[in-house]
Formats: structure tokens, C-alpha cells, sequence
């Protein structure tokens, strides 16, 4: 088949060559998920199945997919469309209503990141640096980038890593971090169901369901007629621009002037002395800036009532489904082969870390429901949000616990920190100063502590519900 699709150079016909394997293999992942009871039960996202078998059959296993070898730049390019969409799909909420609503959840909910964060990167410093000398200084870093960040964040801070000049360039890192993300959703989704069965034998559930019972479209995800979704109004008449187009535009445009933002940052940078000289701000933190921009300007000038939040949302889990499968794709086996008896501690450590984080503090600062509240998180900040919302369909099948509600509204004040602690993470340890970011979230972690205790959130044990 090598033969057949022979190219010479990138061209317009090997990028659709590329999006052709990776297509076919997500409808055979999705066939997968539809007849297989085991994928089912598992919940594995298609786009993952595609992710493995292109890496099983890619140039990287069994060579028998063609694969030009700019999966990876694809990553990088589709992880910047992600973020471009977040400023123009995000739910509106006063802070008022955040903290008098979910106050607790946000609590919760921002000590998951900075905790997962700040304990496994100072590991990496201070434990796994100096068993293994020649492992880079982000290398503990990359457990919460592919745990609690997922394939997107992998994404951006392996592609941040790889666009750095001369020695201050890590190619490993985007490898390692869809690793981490691609074991973190598997470990997701077994310990879950352990942890799940272990919470209805000892009466922690509340509205447990068995998986038989769970609805056929949450199993095979085919939505049946009377269930299937909105994908939103369209805002524009097809006469003039097609609903879609429109939309697309729009993301694509934010994206475009975050990457000229980028390239703007790194010639101003390639003046300053060394090692800041090589420095750049990712293109996907700039799109955000740019979005945010961009809706500030939309809403002044009422365009924003032509712009369907629901469209741009699908929009983005479009640009997620492609990410994952062609970053999963991209997988370097011998980098992973490289690093496997450290990337095998680092996995078991952060599994240990992200369980003792995910349930002390959420019997802590749940008010109510706190397994449920709990098993959502575990599925977030080992996998995907799918992969919580999944668990969380299996305990609280109809929804009465409000864990996605309140989740939805305690995100808006966590995003910011999140697209920032991203963005400096590659600067920060490039920079030499990855150990006092690292302490920076620990410090955070327990000043938010002190305020769940003067707020009254931080709950006993025995009070947790």
C-alpha cells in the first residue's frame, strides 16, 4: 500500500490521504463500539479505537497504513481549533451564582487540577529525576498533562515542546503525553467500575444502576428518533452563508490569529538573551485570547445573536474526536519502549496520587451525593469528561444528584486557570522554573483549603452525605 500512495513532499492530496485512513478507521471504531459488548461496557470512545489502530497499523506498528507522518502537526493545529471554540461555546453565569450555588464544587473541582499538577511534577524534580539523571525535568509533568489535561492537553504542551529551538526542544514530550492520556482514559474507566461496585456493596450510592439497565444509547451510542439532539438553529440563511460555514469561519479565523499572535511573540522573544530566546507562547493559548477578543467584540456588535453556542460545541467535540484519534495515532512505540519502567512508576504513583486526591476531597466537599460527585471526577481527571459523564450515567442514571449542573458552573472560574497553568507549564520548565510553578499550585491548593474551612464547605466524614 506504500507503493500505491507514493507522494513526494506534503501535498494537498496527502492530507487527504491521511483524513481518509483516519475517517474509515473512526467508523470502524464506531462499528466497534455498536457490536462489541466488551468496548461497550467499557465505554471506549471510537475515536480512541481509531487512535489505536492506526497506531497498531500505522508506520509505527505494522506499517500497513501509509501515514505521512504529520499526525502530530495535525494535533498541534487541531488542539488550537479546540480552544478556539471554548470563548463562544461557554454556559453564561454570574459569579454570584458560582459561589453561592457550587462554592464547595469549585473548590473541589480547582484542587483536583492544582493538586494533580503540583504533587507529580515536583515527583518528577525531586524523585524521578534523580532515580533516572537523564529523564527531563517535565517528565513527572507529563502525568497530569495526559491525566487530568486528556489527549487535547497533550496535545498542546507536546507540540510546545516540539517547537522549541536548539536544546531547549523535548520531541518526546507530545508522545509521553498521549501515553499518559490514552492509559489515563483506560484506568478511567476499569478502576471506575471497581470503585463503582465497591460504593453499591458498602451503601455509598445513592441511585445505582446495573449496566444491563443503563439505555441502549448510552451503550452503543446510536441515538434513537425522540432522543437525538439539537446541533443547534441555524443563524444564517443558506441564500447568503450556510449555517455551518458561518461557524466554521469563525473558529477557524480565531485559530489563525492565535497563531499569528504566536508567531508574533516569538520574534519579539528571538531578541531576549538565552534561553528565553527561544521561547513562544502556544498557538493554542493565543487562539483563546483571540476568541475571547473576538466574542467581546461579537457581543458589542449583537453579531453574537447570529452565533449558535450549540453549532460551535459540536464544532469543538468534531476538532477533539480528530485530535484524539490522530495523536493516539502519532504514538511513537519506541519512545514509549525508551521510557518504559519510568512511565510504568509514573503511572502506577499517579493513579495512587489522583485516587487519594479524587475521594478524600470529595467525601470532604461534597454536601450530598458524594460518591456520585466523586466517580465523576474520577472519570475527568484520569480520562475525558465523557469518561466521568459515563460513570456518572451508571450511579445516578437519571441525573438527580445535579453533578453535571453544578460541574458546568464551577468550570467557568477554572477554565482561565487551567489554559494558563498549560501555557506556562513548557515555559516554566524550559525556563528552569517548572519546581516554583509546581510549589505555586501547592500553595494555591491549601489557601483554597483555608477558604473551604472559613466558608464552612470543608465537611467531616461522617457528614459528607
Amino acid at each position: 500500500m506504500n507503493d500505491f500512495f507514493h507522494f513526494q513532499g506534503f501535498t494537498p492530496w496527502v492530507f487527504l490521504v491521511d483524513m481518509g485512513f483516519i475517517f474509515a478507521l473512526m467508523l470502524v471504531g464506531k462499528l466497534i463500539r455498536v457490536k462489541v459488548k466488551l468496548v461497550q461496557k467499557l465505554f471506549i470512545p471510537p475515536s480512541l479505537i481509531a487512535g489505536l489502530l492506526g497506531l497498531a497499523l500505522g508506520p509505527h506498528g505494522l506499517g500497513w497504513i501509509p501515514f505521512s507522518g504529520n499526525l502530530s502537526s495535525y494535533a498541534a493545529v487541531l488542539i488550537a481549533l479546540v480552544f478556539a471554540t471554548l470563548p463562544f461555546s461557554a454556559q453564561k453565569a454570574s459569579v454570584k451564582e458560582v459561589v453561592t450555588r457550587v462554592g464547595p464544587m469549585w473548590v473541589y473541582a480547582q484542587l483536583g487540577m492544582l493538586l494533580q499538577w503540583g504533587i507529580m511534577g515536583l515527583l518528577g524534580i525531586y524523585l524521578f529525576k534523580t532515580i533516572w539523571p537523564d529523564l527531563n525535568s517535565a517528565f513527572g509533568a507529563m502525568l497530569p498533562t495526559g491525566f487530568y489535561g486528556g489527549h487535547g492537553t497533550a496535545a498542546a504542551i507536546g507540540s510546545a515542546f516540539e517547537n522549541l529551538e536548539g536544546g531547549l526542544k523535548w520531541d518526546d514530550a507530545m508522545t509521553l503525553g498521549m501515553t499518559t492520556a490514552t492509559v489515563g482514559v483506560i484506568m478511567a474507566i476499569i478502576f471506575g467500575l471497581f470503585i463503582i461496585k465497591w460504593g453499591a456493596r458498602h451503601k455509598q450510592t445513592k441511585f445505582i444502576a446495573d449496566f444491563k439497565d443503563l439505555p441502549p444509547e448510552l451503550r452503543t451510542g446510536l441515538l434513537p428518533e425522540g432522543k437525538r439532539d439539537s446541533l443547534g438553529q441555524a443563524t444564517t440563511s443558506s441564500i447568503s452563508i450556510e449555517h455551518m460555514t458561518f461557524h466554521f469561519a469563525i473558529v477557524f479565523v480565531v485559530a489563525f490569529l492565535g497563531y499569528l499572535l504566536s508567531v508574533a511573540v516569538k520574534n519579539w522573544c528571538s531578541g531576549l538573551p538565552a534561553p528565553y530566546s527561544g521561547l513562544e507562547l502556544p498557538v493554542f493559548s493565543c487562539a483563546f485570547v483571540a476568541g475571547l477578543l473576538l466574542k467581546k467584540l461579537f457581543d458589542v456588535t449583537k453579531v453574537s445573536d447570529y452565533v449558535s453556542r450549540e453549532t460551535v460545541q459540536r464544532e469543538g467535540s468534531f476538532f477533539t474526536d480528530l485530535l484524539v484519534t490522530c495523536g493516539v495515532a502519532s504514538i511513537k512505540l519506541g519512545v514509549v519502549v525508551q521510557y518504559w519502567l519510568p512511565l510504568l512508576v509514573l503511572v502506577l504513583v499517579g493513579v495512587t496520587v489522583v485516587f487519594a486526591i479524587t475521594f478524600y476531597f470529595g467525601r470532604r466537599l461534597s454536601p450530598s451525593y458524594w460518591f456520585e460527585r466523586s466517580i465523576f471526577s474520577w472519570g475527568w481527571w484520569t480520562g475525558t469528561m465523557a469518561m466521568g459523564i459515563a460513570l456518572e450515567r451508571i450511579v445516578d442514571p437519571q441525573m438527580k444528584s445535579k453533578t453535571m449542573d453544578d460541574y458546568a458552573l464551577a468550570y467557568l472560574p477554572i477554565a482561565p486557570v487551567e489554559i494558563i497553568l498549560i501555557t506556562l507549564v513548557p515555559i516554566a520548565f524550559t525556563a528552569g522554573w517548572g519546581g516554583l510553578l509546581m510549589w505555586i499550585c501547592l500553595a494555591a491548593s491549601a489557601l483554597l483549603i483555608l477558604l473551604a474551612v472559613s466558608m464552612k464547605w470543608w465537611r467531616r466524614k461522617g457528614n459528607a452525605g
